[in-house]
């Protein structure tokens, strides 16, 4: 069995899709004819973020340890949560190897080539920030409301205000009548007593 420089373990992870036709045999042969040991079997979409063995197999990882996978699509879905992922695994002190794609954590190159990955996902969040920024920008330049719109408008509060202080109706029968929740009407009766004691 091929070691790490320590002596610790290569822990393997396959995955399938649920209900794929692929079968985990080429991942296990790959994985084995690696030196790993043990390896762990999912059957779960890689976009999920419940997936049981891998969390297993991270959670088992040592010091010195090298997760492998054998492409790097059976880890995740998205650069988001591979760079996630990966976040794990070197927290947990170990090193990533694909064997596909020839990516290792342990090596130099390795490890240049996961920073780079990064560098460009913080990259795209960040655009998609200044675009979302932008957007909110332009739409109060525009006068556009933003967010979610009131579920009462003015003359609808003023008119829960009266029936309730009237007596006309208690706060579940006027949600009932304006077809909004109990709390709604709630809150709108505690901000008109704040208000009358001056809060």
């Amino acid at each position: 069995m091929e070691t790490v420089p320590n002596g610790r373990r290569l822990i393997g992870y396959a995955r399938v899709s649920r209900g794929d036709s692929q079968d985990l045999d080429p991942q296990l042969r790959a994985l084995t004819d690696s030196g790993c040991d043990p390896i762990y079997r999912e059957e779960a979409s890689g976009g999920r973020s419940d997936r049981p063995e891998l969390a297993r197999a991270i959670g088992a990882l040592q010091p010195g340890d090298v997760f492998v996978v054998w492409k790097l699509d059976r880890l995740s879905r998205s650069l988001r949560d591979l760079l996630f992922t990966l976040e794990k695994i070197t927290e947990a002190g170990a090193g990533f190897r694909s064997l596909t794609e020839a990516v290792d954590t342990t090596t130099a190159a390795g490890r240049l080539m996961t920073q780079t990955l990064g560098a460009f996902a913080e990259f795209e969040r960040a655009m998609i920030r200044e675009r979302t920024m932008n957007g909110l920008h332009h739409a109060r330049q525009a006068g556009r409301h933003l967010g979610r719109r009131p579920s009462l408008t003015g003359p609808q509060r003023a008119d829960i205000i009266a029936k309730a202080e009237s007596g006309q109706g208690s706060p579940a029968q006027l949600a009932n009548l304006f077809r909004v929740s109990r709390s709604t009407v709630q809150r709108v009766l505690r901000e008109h007593r704040a208000r009358l004691a001056g809060v």
